[in-house]
């Protein structure tokens, strides 16, 4: 496989009420062909997330949408286009960040949550700014995370995302 530059197509999904807001590296192949996050199907993001907040797994994409905004959660990726080899976050390179002002200036984000290693420095390295809410790294919902079961994924998010809303 080669390398292509691919772009972020899609729009973050955040209201005025949003107060955390988790961030991915760069949509899988699967979420750029299905034009939303989380899209392939082996990862675990809406399982967990579900799982949180005691509600059915959303399925369609405004379901995912009423999902995130009803309990009060932003979600985007830290990188605006990059090379990417499929959806490797290992092959990233030439990255172009997202302007997180465009979130954090609309709406009153208290913690900023990273889904995994790649995500967290990512962000890190070509977004943080001082006076920004507190970034935090959260294990990856990722298929290739194979170390955390769905039930420890679950735990290990939960704790965190339950302590920012309360």
């Amino acid at each position: 496989m080669e390398y292509t530059h691919v772009f972020h197509t899609f729009e973050p999904v955040f209201d005025q009420n949003s107060d955390i807001l988790i961030l991915g590296s760069f949509p899988s192949v699967k979420s750029r062909e299905n034009q939303f996050y989380y899209g392939h199907p082996q990862n675990r993001f809406w399982k967990v997330t579900a799982g949180i907040f005691d509600e059915p797994v959303p399925a369609t994409v405004e379901e995912k949408k009423a999902f995130l905004l009803r309990n009060r959660i932003a979600v985007w990726d830290v990188i605006a286009s990059c090379d990417i080899i499929g959806s490797s976050d290992s092959s990233i390179r030439n990255v172009v960040a997202n302007d997180m002002d465009f979130i954090l200036k609309k709406a009153d984000i208290r913690k900023i949550y990273a889904n995994g290693d790649k995500a967290y420095r990512l962000f890190l390295k070509y977004c943080k700014k001082e006076g920004w809410p507190g970034v935090f790294k959260l294990p990856s919902t990722s298929p290739a995370n194979a170390a955390y079961s769905l039930k420890r994924l679950t735990e290990a998010w939960k704790t965190e995302i339950t302590a920012a809303h309360s």
